[in-house]
């Protein structure tokens, strides 16, 4: 079983990838797969410095990422630039891990789903979902601004659209207890589909 799992920023995402993990199933993250290999490719690294100058680059020839960051939540045309340079980068890399096990459940945990129109390619899409204001509590936590937080919330497709067309959602609003078992009944649901 292939399913996906996507949601806004901030709503709980690898917290509940997390407690797939601990119910067995085979979890992979895009957004990490993003950073530990796409962006570190040196045709990737090459492109970017060639739209963007040097000044992306950092001096151990990786990209900056924090000023890669500046310059896609600053313009949404740079940011769909990206955005395609990546994808079908990080999708080609999750679906061939998946193609040598195909007999196991998959969790791909991927945030811009919706936006990069891969719903589709799934048996099952769970989106994580919470209010907003818990949503911008976590991400000032984690040190982004307010400013940073409202940028990175408007740059992702409306929290509302991803529940209405998800299979699943689970809400994040409450203890991480209360997310784990709402992951843990549905891997139950799951477990008896098979």
């Amino acid at each position: 079983m292939l399913i996906a799992l996507t949601g806004g920023i901030g709503c709980g995402k690898s917290s509940a990838a997390r407690f797939f993990e601990a119910q067995r199933f085979a979890v992979r993250n895009a957004d990490r797969i993003v950073r530990e290999t796409v962006l570190r490719a040196h045709d990737v690294i090459a492109a970017a410095g060639e739209r963007w100058g040097r000044s992306v680059i950092g001096a151990d020839g990786e990209l900056d990422r924090a000023k890669v960051a500046e310059v896609v939540f600053a313009a949404e045309g740079e940011r769909r630039w990206l955005e395609q340079l990546v994808h079908p980068r990080v999708e080609a890399l999750w679906r061939a891990e998946v193609a040598v096990a195909p007999d196991k459940d998959w969790v791909i945990e991927m945030p811009l789903l919706f936006e990069a129109g891969l719903e589709k390619g799934f048996d099952f899409v769970i989106t994580v979902g919470a209010s907003k204001g818990v949503q911008v509590a976590r991400l000032i936590a984690r040190g982004l601004s307010q400013a940073q937080v409202e940028q990175r919330i408007a740059s992702q497709m409306p929290l509302d659209y991803k529940l209405k067309f998800a299979h699943a959602a689970l809400w994040n609003d409450g203890t991480p207890a209360f997310l784990g078992a709402q992951v843990a009944l549905l891997a139950a649901g799951f477990r008896a589909l098979r």
